[in-house]
């Protein structure tokens, strides 16, 4: 297993046309002590970040005091690496009558095509009769050779060879060039400070409407109607782990199809995308956020609406801070169509009209702008089948975006009419009281006993549409106003207006989940601002245990490591973090203490769910090596870590396996009617035909991996 990330800054990167190497040949030739052949090796990473044509020449050789350039790496037109034997150690090197595409020159080849827009890591070892060519620290080809030592023209000062990258590659990048005396050493360097790549986790983000075509749509514009978009940056090393990098990642708002930064319409208004941080708004580009444990979340709101830009596109493009640009420290979302909905306001008195442009908003969401014909929405899903236990079938599949996110079916149209009628209700009746607008805030707040107990429509319908945190924050006020049957029946009118049964399970629990954090909390800070990790843990894992009614299995050394990134704490935790971590994992006990779902958690023999693994766990133990993976049918279990309270997902289980496509998928299990059909979930499970054979997670204790 590759070594992990260390700490610290950017590794140096350069570019491909930037790059030289000088060799002397002499360190190959002859034998060594002991007899061995004396050699050395010349490694690094490559980065592709576009097509190259077709066999595009990545390194040249040239000898010391000439102007000709040979190959001596190419990418073939099979986008195969292709490694040259060298000018005046080989004979079978290239001469100057050697053309494209080399089919009589020798060579060695790589098995398989080198990968775009990702980093790989090269090496050559070189003697005077053999070639080796290392890919990820793997042996792929040898050749033997021809040594020129001995030839009668071959002039002992004529022993210098140059690499020099290609001028024709256009953005590849190379980190790490080294050349090592001591041969058998490659994979040694292949695990040492692997370079990074930033990306978005694109299962982890909300308030974002993705259309058919692929589209976000957003809605922005007036501060009273945009909406937060969250969105998670991640910085991983080659191998996938979290990199440890002291640096920071700055947003901005971009066109789509240019890349250019969308400006500001005029000198007094507000900036294109704008960043809350502690209760307050700034320009996105103002205030970059730092990477900590490999991510960065952003809490994000447009206030451009493509309407205003000649209906263009954006993009929510990511960069490092006071580094320099490269393709592989950039990341952008999909293309986003920023709208602007129209919300309830505050009902008209007699004698006013709703203008044309409050009209136009409403047909937005009357056309299921939002709702129907986008096709998905983020966070408000559609009733499940309540037929079977596990919905595994493609035709009972949750619907899956392209890149993995588990999203849920929309709502019906007879639905979406009621939602639009409750909205239509709300702007026209004159007798309405403040508590029915969606900007009474005392009302949304749920502070006040009398009003929240209304539950009107308007309330009800911003529920539906508001953000994961927009809901904490209403339910929070809310479970502490109220009783328990008023609460299951906010948790009813919200799952018929929504169409989805699992916002209902997540109001329910939200009265005991809050009255149990704040009891857990007591006793862990003992009335102090802050806790100590280590006297935090032996505290929640008992309360854990009880919530899961697990008797003999807890929470391991991983699951608490898992626990800790969750709530982003060090070696101590204040009461916002503890609330991250439990808002988490109280959901998740709450699905172990159903009979199916426990009895997986409590089998040891197969162990059916690890444990609290990351989704890149879970896709690490289905890979047999960096690019292989296994068998077809191979799956593992696991919660979702992206998924908190009041998430309509939060607790959900997820099974992560390989599909006959080869390649991963990510399916949420639908556990709405967990009695409806006979035997245990590990033999439904098994019926699935896409799921052949439970994998296994190989986790390290956290003394090791570190």
């Amino acid at each position: 297993m590759a070594a992990p990330a260390e700490s610290g800054g950017i590794e140096d990167y350069r570019s491909l046309r930037d790059a030289r190497v000088d060799l002397d040949l002499e360190a190959a030739r002859g034998s060594g002590e002991g007899g061995r052949a004396r050699g050395f090796a010349v490694c690094f990473w490559l980065y592709l970040s576009g097509p190259a044509r077709p066999s595009s020449v990545l390194l040249h050789q040239m000898t010391a005091g000439a102007d000709n350039k040979l190959p001596f790496l190419v990418l073939s037109e099979q986008n195969k690496l292709l490694l040259f034997p060298l000018l005046r150690l080989h004979r079978e090197a290239p001469s100057l009558s050697s053309f494209y595409p080399w089919t009589d020159t020798t060579n060695l080849s790589s098995v398989n095509e080198c990968p775009l827009e990702k980093w790989i890591h090269i090496g050559c070892e070189v003697t005077e009769n053999v070639m080796r060519l290392h890919i990820d620290g793997s042996l792929v080809a040898e050749a033997c050779l021809c040594s020129l030592s001995r030839e009668p023209d071959n002039q002992d000062d004529a022993h210098q060879i140059c690499l020099v990258g290609s001028n024709n590659m256009v953005e590849s990048y190379l980190n790490n060039i080294q050349v090592l005396s001591v041969l058998g050493t490659i994979h040694e360097q292949y695990t040492k400070n692997p370079p990074s790549k930033l990306s978005i986790d694109f299962s982890c983000y909300d308030g974002i409407e993705v259309g058919d075509d692929g589209v976000w749509c957003i809605v922005g514009g007036k501060p009273s109607c945009r909406r937060n978009v969250i969105l998670e940056v991640v910085l991983t090393n080659a191998f996938g782990e979290p990199a440890n990098k002291d640096i920071q990642i700055v947003a901005s708002l971009v066109y789509a199809d240019t890349g250019v930064v969308v400006e500001k319409s005029r000198d007094d208004a507000e900036a294109p995308l704008l960043i809350s941080c502690e209760g307050l708004e700034y320009p996105a580009t103002s205030k970059p956020l730092p990477i900590l444990r490999g991510r960065a979340l952003f809490k994000l709101k447009i206030s451009q609406l493509s309407s205003k830009c000649d209906n263009k596109l954006f993009r929510i493009y990511f960069s490092t801070l006071h580094v320099q640009k490269y393709p592989f420290l950039e990341a952008s979302s999909r293309p986003i169509r920023c709208i602007s909905r129209g919300r309830p306001i505050r009902p008209l008195g007699p004698g006013k009209g709703t203008n044309s442009s409050t009209m136009d908003e409403i047909h937005l969401v009357n056309n299921a702008q939002g709702f129907g014909r986008v096709g998905k929405v983020i966070g408000c899903s559609q009733s499940r089948d309540q037929s079977s236990v596990v919905h595994l079938h493609p035709s009972k599949f949750l619907k899956v975006e392209d890149d993995g996110t588990e999203t849920h079916k929309t709502v019906s149209q007879q639905t979406r009419k009621m939602v639009v009628e409750a909205q239509s209700v709300t702007r026209t009746d004159p007798a309405a009281s403040d508590s029915d607008s969606m900007d009474a805030r005392s009302s949304w707040s749920g502070s006040d006993r009398d009003e929240v107990e209304t539950f009107s429509d308007a309330i009800i319908f911003r529920y539906c549409l508001e953000g994961t945190s927009q809901r904490s924050t209403f339910l929070r006020g809310a479970a502490a106003s109220i009783n328990v049957d008023d609460l299951i029946t906010l948790a009813n009118q919200v799952s018929l207006y929504s169409g989805c049964s699992h916002h209902r399970n997540q109001i329910i629990i939200s009265k005991q989940l809050l009255e149990e954090a704040a009891d857990t909390w007591s006793i862990i800070s003992k009335n102090n601002e802050r806790a100590l990790w280590s006297s935090a843990v032996p505290e929640i894992m008992a309360k854990f245990m009880v919530i899961a009614h697990s008797t003999n299995r807890g929470l391991s050394e991983q699951d608490q490591e898992v626990l800790r990134v969750i709530a982003g704490c060090g070696d101590d935790l204040g009461r916002d973090e503890f609330d991250r971590l439990w808002n988490w994992l109280y959901p998740v006990a709450v699905s172990l203490s159903k009979d199916k779902i426990n009895n997986l958690w409590c089998c040891t023999e197969p162990v059916w769910i690890e444990g609290l693994i990351t989704k890149e766990e879970a896709e690490n133990a289905l890979r047999s090596s960096s690019e292989l993976l296994k068998n077809p049918g191979t799956f593992v279990l696991r919660f979702p870590t992206t998924r908190s309270w009041p998430h309509p997902d939060a607790g959900s289980l997820v099974v992560t396996y390989v599909g006959f496509d080869n390649s991963i998928h990510h399916r949420l299990l639908s556990l709405d009617a967990s009695d409806s059909r006979a035997g245990s979930l590990q033999d439904l499970l098994l019926q699935e035909p896409e799921l052949l054979q439970l994998g296994r997670v190989d986790r390290l204790p956290t003394a090791m991996r570190n």
